[in-house]
C-alpha cells in the first residue's frame, strides 16, 4: 500500500494521547524601588509643610504586584489666632495589578490599578490660640495640650511606569484617598498629614511622580 507522507494510511488511528505542554510563567522575580520625586518640589514651592514618600513593590505572579510605602513629613500653622506644628510618618500596604498582560519576559512596564490601607503616626506640639469675639471685642488666649493620635484610610489608586533604560523606570499614580477615623481629626486638625494630606478633609485626591530603579533575578527551574 502506498501512503501519502504526512498523513495516516487509511484506517490508521491518529495518536492523540499526547499531553498539551504547559507554558510556565517565566518573568522572574522583580523588586522595584521607587522615590516621589514631586515632592521635593512642593516642598520647595509650599512654605508651611515639608513631606517625603517611598515605595517599593515585588512581583507576585499573573500581574499582580505586592506595595508597600512609608515616608515621613511635618507641617506648621502660624496664624494670627492659632500656632502649632506637627510631625508624623505613615505607611501604607496594598497591591497592584498590571491590566496590560506584558508579551516578553523583558517587558516590565505597566498601566495598573490597586487599593492601599494607610496609616499615618501623628504628634501635635502645644497649640496657642487668641480669640476675639467681634461683636463685644473681649478675647481669650490659651493653650491645648500637645497631641498624639493615629489617622487611618483607605485608598484606590491607578497609574503607569515605563522603563526608559534597563532597570530605571519613570512614572506616575493618582489616588482617592477616603479616612476611615475622622473622629481623631476633629479638634485642631493637622492642616498636612504626609501621605494623606489635608487632616480637615474626609476625601483625597493626591498625585504622586515617581523615579524607579529595578532588581531582578531569574526564577529557579
Amino acid at each position: 500500500m502506498i501512503v501519502s507522507a504526512g498523513f495516516p494510511a487509511y484506517g490508521q488511528a491518529t495518536d492523540t494521547s499526547k499531553p498539551v505542554p504547559v507554558i510556565k510563567e517565566k518573568y522572574g522575580h522583580q523588586l522595584a524601588l521607587s522615590i516621589d520625586a514631586s515632592q521635593p518640589i512642593i516642598n520647595a514651592c509650599v512654605n508651611y509643610r515639608t513631606g517625603y514618600e517611598f515605595a517599593a513593590d515585588y512581583y507576585l505572579h499573573k500581574e499582580l504586584y505586592l506595595v508597600a510605602e512609608g515616608g515621613f513629613g511635618n507641617a506648621t500653622v502660624n496664624y494670627d489666632n492659632l500656632q502649632y506644628n506637627t510631625n508624623n510618618s505613615f505607611a501604607r500596604i496594598g497591591i497592584n495589578r498590571c491590566i496590560l498582560t506584558r508579551m516578553t519576559p523583558t517587558d516590565w512596564d505597566a498601566v495598573f490599578i490597586g487599593a492601599r490601607v494607610g496609616a499615618a503616626f501623628i504628634n501635635r506640639s502645644t497649640a496657642s490660640f487668641h480669640l476675639v469675639d467681634s461683636l463685644w471685642g473681649n478675647t481669650a488666649t490659651g493653650t491645648t495640650p500637645a497631641q498624639s493620635f493615629t489617622g487611618y484610610w483607605f485608598e484606590l489608586t491607578g497609574g503607569m511606569r515605563v522603563e526608559l533604560v534597563k532597570h530605571f523606570f519613570l512614572g506616575y499614580a493618582v489616588r482617592g484617598k477616603f479616612l476611615l477615623n475622622n473622629s481623631a481629626f476633629q479638634e485642631l486638625a493637622p492642616i498636612y498629614v504626609a501621605g494623606y494630606g489635608r487632616g480637615d478633609k474626609n476625601v483625597i485626591f493626591d498625585f504622586n511622580f515617581y523615579v524607579t530603579y529595578a532588581l531582578r533575578w531569574k526564577k529557579k527551574n
